[in-house]
């Protein structure tokens, strides 16, 4: 009875030993998004090293570690490269030898773009461009294997394919949009704003009198609100003052309400040890307009700029215009005191 149970035993193990060497030793595919698999044959190799899995495992190959490795990688030895290295066998480095391991025609790559719709990448195109080298790009410097993404900025310096794409070797990323992204239509920009109306940007207007590449990147980063402008930066000559500088376009300091839709500034507010002094936006319109005041003498900012009575009887703030009746009733005048300050 003890030797069956032996015997039994040992066909057990010997069964479970086969079970596992079979499930070891079969082939492993690895995928692509953009590629055929490349397929690993344990038969083949194991073959050509009398079956000793130790060659591999664990000195090449951590049976733990389900880590991927990029070609730049292999190309230093790691993985595959440890005997694809011209020696033992054929150079993964060697451009020739690709076809070996990666069969089949390379996909179109699709990147999907939030709110650029999509920009398809052929390798149709490009190889035959190359004439099959297909190390132009996967030499470990433009395409490493490991990029989760790259900024159009990027690629204006160099990054992936605007190391080709610079305007010398071939079309420049910067000035060629809607040849990556087809039907291209950029969106119009809202920019939500305290205390006034939405300012919104109409990409379709600008884009009738003018290329992508008038604004982006010199002006503007290819991302709605990447650093928010104010309306003195954009009176100095940056943003959307770059253009919009009454020379080029209507000056952003003169026609706030072509941008502001609806725009009804607010009542100003100064609370002050006399009183509350009023400013009325909605009266003063009546006479003037935005420019008159903004920003020669104010800033686009409520209490950016305070100033005293002093400061006023000097010519400063609403002394510019308030002096000794010559625009409007003077700050010096104690008659008028009430007219502001609401004693």
């Amino acid at each position: 009875m003890l030797k069956r149970v032996f015997l039994f035993a040992v066909a057990q193990m010997l069964l479970f030993s086969a079970a596992a060497t079979a499930a070891e030793t079969k082939d492993i595919r690895f995928t692509f998004k953009s590629a055929d698999p490349v397929v690993f044959s344990h038969e083949f190799h194991l073959s050509k090293y009398n079956h000793n899995c130790k060659i591999c495992h664990d000195a090449i190959f951590n049976l733990r570690s389900r880590k991927r490795f990029t070609m730049a990688e292999m190309e230093r030895t790691k993985s595959c490269g440890a005997c694809h290295s011209g020696i033992k066998a054929f150079s993964v480095a060697s451009e020739k030898e690709c076809v070996k391991c990666h069969k089949g025609k390379p996909r179109e790559v699709t990147y999907r773009i939030k709110g650029l719709g999509e920009a398809v990448f052929s390798h149709a195109i490009h190889t035959a461009k190359t004439g099959g080298a297909c190390k132009s790009c996967h030499n470990g410097k433009v395409i490493t294997g490991k990029e989760k993404g790259v900024t159009m900025a990027e690629m204006e310096k160099g990054r992936t394919c605007g190391s080709c794409h610079n305007g010398k070797k071939v079309f420049a990323v910067t000035a060629n949009c809607d040849r990556c992204h087809k039907g291209l239509k950029p969106k119009d920009i809202t920019f939500a704003l305290k205390g006034v109306t939405p300012a919104t940007f109409s990409h379709s207007f600008h884009t009738q009198a003018y290329s992508c590449k008038d604004c982006h990147t010199k002006t503007f980063p290819y991302k709605a609100v990447v650093g928010k402008a104010s309306m003195d930066d954009m009176a100095r000559g940056k943003s959307c003052g770059a253009c919009h500088n009454g020379k080029d376009a209507f000056a952003s300091s003169g026609d706030c309400a072509k941008c502001h839709k609806g725009m009804k500034p607010t009542t100003i507010t100064f609370k002050t040890d006399a009183g509350v002094a009023t400013f009325s936006h909605e009266f003063h319109l009546q006479a003037y307009k935005c420019a008159d005041c903004h920003t020669r003498v104010f800033p686009f900012k409520a209490g950016a700029l305070k100033a005293t009575m002093a400061d006023m009887e000097k010519g400063k703030s609403c002394g510019a215009c308030h002096n000794k009746d010559k625009e409007a009733f003077s700050v010096k005048d104690d008659k008028y005191c009430d007219k502001c300050h609401k004693m």
